[in-house]
C-alpha cells in the first residue's frame, strides 16, 4: 500500500482536531491505573509518550523511558470489544400500565460517531470476527450495529510486540493490512500515513501532510520486520481442529485445570470472546422491570447451567471448552480460528497459563 503522506509529530494534534471538526468523539490510548487503556482523547499530549510495556505470562508492567514515541508498546487489557459490545447493556424495559397491561420498550443507545486512535492489527482482525457474529447474520444486533455504524479507525503498525504476542503465527499482524480508515507508521520525526478507505483519504486531505520520504517508509518496514523476528511464541498451526478434537481425553486437560482458577480473566481481555448472559431486574414495587445483557464467560458454572444440571461442572471441562471452541470449532462457524495472537490471555492470566503452550501440548504428535 502506497503512503498517503507524512505527518510531523508536532502536527498530531491536527489529526485529533480534524476528527472533532467532522463530528467524531476521539478515543485513544492513555495510561490509567498502571496500564494503557482506551479513554476519551482530547489532546495528543495525553497519549502514552515514552511509555513501554513489559509483558510476560501473568505479568504486565509499564515504565517511562522518556522516549519520543507515542505507540512503542504492544497492547493493553482492552481491545475494541468493550467499545462496541458493552460489558453491560440495557435490552428491554417493561412498565405496568394503569389498565394492568404491560408496555415494553427496547431502547438502543445513541452513541454518536467515534474515532479510535492506536488500533493494532490483531484488534482489526478481532473486529472482523465480531462483525461476523453481531451483524453478519440474519438478525443483526442493534446495539452493536449502532456503535459500529459510525466508527472511524486509525490503526498503528505494531513495531514493539510484547513477549506474549504471537500474531505472526495467526496471520494477523504486526502490520495493519485492512479494515482501517487511516494507518500510521511511527518514526522519531512523525508518522507515515496510509489511507485505507474513502473516509480516511478524505480526512487526510484536511491534514498538513508532506510527501513521505523513501527513507521514512523504509524505516517503518524495517521496524515491522524486526517485530516479526521478535515474536518467539506461536501456535502449532492456524487450524488445530484435528489435534484438539482428536485429543479430548489428553492428560494435559487435567494438568492445566490444576492451575486454572476459572476466573474468566482470559475471556474478559480476549478481543473476540462474546459470551454473555441475560437477567431481569424488577423494581421493588413490581411496577417495572429492566432486562440487561452482561458479559459472561465459559469458565463460570452458571454459563453452562441448563434446567436441572450444569453441563461443564469442573475446570477441566471449562478450559477444554474454551480452547477447543476458540481454536477449533470457530473454523466451522466463522471460517477461521477465534485467536488473533494478541497474547492478552497469557499476560492477564493470574497464574500465567500460556495458550500456545497448552495447544502445542494437546496437539503434539497429531497431524
Amino acid at each position: 500500500m502506497a503512503a498517503t503522506g507524512f505527518l510531523l509529530r508536532s502536527h498530531l494534534q491536527d489529526l485529533l482536531d480534524a476528527l472533532v471538526a467532522v463530528g467524531y468523539r476521539c478515543v485513544g490510548p492513555q495510561v490509567r491505573d498502571g496500564a494503557v487503556c482506551y479513554d476519551t482523547l482530547r489532546e495528543a499530549a495525553d497519549l502514552p509518550w515514552g511509555w513501554r510495556d513489559a509483558q510476560n505470562p501473568g505479568t504486565y508492567r509499564l515504565r517511562q523511558t522518556g522516549g519520543a514515541y507515542a505507540f512503542a508498546w504492544a497492547n493493553g487489557p482492552q481491545g475494541l470489544k468493550p467499545l462496541l459490545f458493552a460489558p453491560r447493556e440495557l435490552l428491554q424495559t417493561s412498565i405496568r400500565a394503569p389498565d394492568g397491561g404491560l408496555r415494553f420498550a427496547a431502547p438502543v443507545a445513541s452513541v454518536g460517531a467515534m474515532a479510535v486512535v492506536g488500533v493494532r492489527a490483531c484488534d482489526l482482525a478481532a473486529l472482523r470476527l465480531l462483525d461476523q457474529h453481531f451483524i453478519g447474520g440474519f438478525v443483526p444486533d442493534p446495539h452493536y450495529a449502532a456503535r459500529r455504524a459510525d466508527l472511524f479507525l486509525i490503526a498503528v503498525h505494531c513495531s514493539h510486540p510484547a513477549a506474549t504476542c504471537f500474531c505472526v503465527s495467526t496471520g494477523d499482524g504486526p502490520r495493519a493490512e485492512q479494515g482501517f480508515d487511516l494507518a500510521l507508521g511511527e518514526t522519531e520525526a512523525g508518522f507515515v500515513v496510509f489511507a485505507g478507505s474513502a473516509a480516511g483519504a478524505g480526512l487526510a486531505e484536511r491534514l498538513p501532510l508532506r510527501p513521505a520520504q523513501a527513507a521514512e517508509e523504509a524505516f517503518v518496514d524495517a521496524a515491522l520486520a524486526d517485530a516479526v523476528k521478535a515474536q518467539t511464541r506461536s501456535l502449532p498451526s492456524r487450524d488445530l481442529r484435528a489435534g484438539l478434537f482428536g485429543n479430548l481425553r489428553h492428560p494435559r486437560w487435567e494438568a492445566v485445570a490444576s492451575r486454572c482458577l476459572s476466573c474468566g480473566n482470559c475471556t474478559a481481555v480476549c478481543p473476540t470472546c462474546f459470551c454473555h448472559g441475560e437477567g431481569e431486574e424488577v423494581a421493588a414495587d413490581g411496577a417495572s422491570s429492566a432486562r440487561y445483557r452482561q458479559w459472561d464467560s465459559c469458565f463460570t458454572q452458571e454459563h453452562s447451567a441448563i434446567h436441572g444440571m450444569v453441563i461443564r461442572a469442573d475446570t477441566r471441562q471449562r478450559y477444554r471448552q474454551w480452547l477447543t471452541h476458540k481454536l477449533g470449532s470457530w473454523h466451522g462457524q466463522y471460517g477461521r480460528s477465534g485467536c488473533v495472537g494478541c497474547g492478552r490471555c497469557i499476560t492477564w492470566c493470574p497464574v500465567g497459563i500460556d495458550i500456545t503452550e497448552e495447544a502445542a501440548a494437546v496437539c503434539a504428535g497429531t497431524p
